[in-house]
């Protein structure tokens, strides 16, 4: 990887988001058919690129107003270490601040090795506990 790489105001398309999830090994995360449906839903995306090749991605869901949620950033494991995905989170951020029209919550859930980049960029635990749980559709049986 270059030095230099380009941070463009976009969604990944399905094809860059399943290429950047398999390469961090979250390629079983994903279901491929829901995939578009779910980017199209989102708030904001911001994509890296080195030349024309797709290095990083990140994107943001939530309401729009007041509460986003950074999602999938990933950055291909030969990109990570060059400042890729701190560019990825500084421009999600600053989309965000320009699209709030009040001071906005913006959470995240990260991997272990993921959590000193979101705390250079002022994330905390704070007083709360992260926390999920998967629902399956409606007449289906739930996730094991």
């Amino acid at each position: 990887m270059t030095a230099a790489f380009t941070v463009l105001d976009r969604l990944p398309t399905p094809a860059e988001h399943r290429l950047l999830a398999e390469a961090v090994g979250w390629g079983d995360a994903f279901d491929g058919d829901t995939l578009p449906a779910s980017l199209a839903g989102s708030t904001a995306g911001a994509v890296a690129l080195d030349g024309d090749r797709v290095v990083g991605m990140g994107r943001l869901v939530g309401d729009g107003v007041k509460y986003f949620y950074v999602q999938d950033v990933a950055v291909l494991p030969d990109a990570q270490g060059s400042g890729v995905g701190t560019a990825i989170v500084r421009r999600l951020l600053e989309l965000v601040a320009a699209t709030a029209p009040a001071t906005a919550f913006v959470g995240l859930f990260a991997t272990g090795d993921a959590v000193p980049l979101y705390e250079r960029h002022g994330f905390t635990r704070g007083d709360m506990d992260g926390m999920f749980r998967l629902v399956a559709p409606a007449g289906t049986r739930p996730p094991a």
